[in-house]
């Protein structure tokens, strides 16, 4: 919460008073929204969270012109692009280019040659990055893949391949589709990848070309919800999000992408999660967070 929170109250609803905005937030508003965030999107917003809480979501409080969180919430309740709005504020979307970097090895290293082989003998080859946040993972993929080889861009783009990168965020998504970043954010790509596949661009940022960007399809996706996804995958990447979620429901999306992937496949999950006892046998372990699929 910003540094214009005033006191929490003694009253019974806890309620939360601001010295400048006098936005009410009480302990069965931060219940309220935890609920729906869960049934919306799986996150887990326990009542430590609640200064979060609060902090992501005034602001839209104040845009709807309302004075309390209670009308707010009686507003997502009902309108769905609000709701849809909230969620995505909720949401934390941190990344960065050519995180976990041992992930990215492995795949350029080990899963992507053999798949490039398929592609040279006109086989289809499909990844998916799963919680793609503004973009850095994908096109880090995309990067790692053509190397320092210009020629494999003009290659590539002959083939059946496609990356697939999904969010929940709207606008992440819209920051993604764009391919401008931020010099500092961009300082984490090789410098040899950095100076091949990005250029510069207004603001003193960079752009990432876009040899590197017309592969990725960029889609809006809930992990939690129906998946309009007809054919399994060769590589999914889903890290760092499932930290957000509880152990049922980690149980069953990782059960999900392990159906989404060919037995073969490569499952790439974050640093600090494991797989579910009921998932695990389903795989062999390939590395650090890094999994094979060896059995439906």
């Amino acid at each position: 919460m910003s540094a214009a929170t005033a006191r929490v109250g003694g009253d019974a609803g806890g309620t939360r008073s601001l010295r400048d905005e006098e936005i009410a937030f009480g302990t069965a508003d931060h219940a309220a929204i935890a609920k729906l965030a869960y049934a919306e999107a799986g996150l887990v917003l326990a009542p430590s969270k609640s200064q979060l809480v609060y902090g992501r979501l005034a602001r839209h409080v104040r845009a709807c012109g309302l004075r309390d969180f209670a009308d707010y919430i009686a507003l997502i309740e009902s309108d769905a692009e609000e709701r849809a709005r909230a969620v995505d504020a909720l949401t934390t979307n941190h990344t960065s280019f050519f995180r976990e970097n041992h992930h990215i090895d492995h795949f350029a290293g080990e899963a992507w040659p053999a798949l490039r082989q398929r592609l040279a003998g006109g086989g289809r080859v499909r990844v998916w990055s799963a919680a793609c946040s503004s973009g850095e993972e994908p096109y880090t993929l995309m990067m790692a893949a053509l190397g320092f080889d210009r020629a494999a861009a003009r290659t590539l783009a002959g083939t059946d391949f496609r990356l697939l990168a999904t969010d929940l965020s709207a606008s992440s998504l819209a920051a993604a589709r764009e391919g401008w970043y931020a010099q500092d954010t961009a300082r984490t790509i090789p410098a040899g990848l950095r100076a091949l596949w990005t250029h510069p661009a207004e603001d003193g940022g960079i752009e990432i070309v876009e040899a590197v960007r017309a592969p990725v399809a960029f889609r809006a996706l809930n992990l939690l919800r129906d998946w309009p996804i007809r054919r399994r995958f060769d590589v999914i990447f889903c890290r760092n999000v499932m930290i957000y979620f509880d152990a049922a429901t980690k149980a069953r999306l990782q059960a999900r992408l392990a159906d989404a992937l060919e037995r073969g496949g490569f499952l790439y999950i974050g640093h600090s999660e494991r797989l579910a006892a009921n998932v695990a046998p389903r795989f062999e372990c390939v590395g650090r967070t890094m999994f094979r699929k060896v059995t439906e």
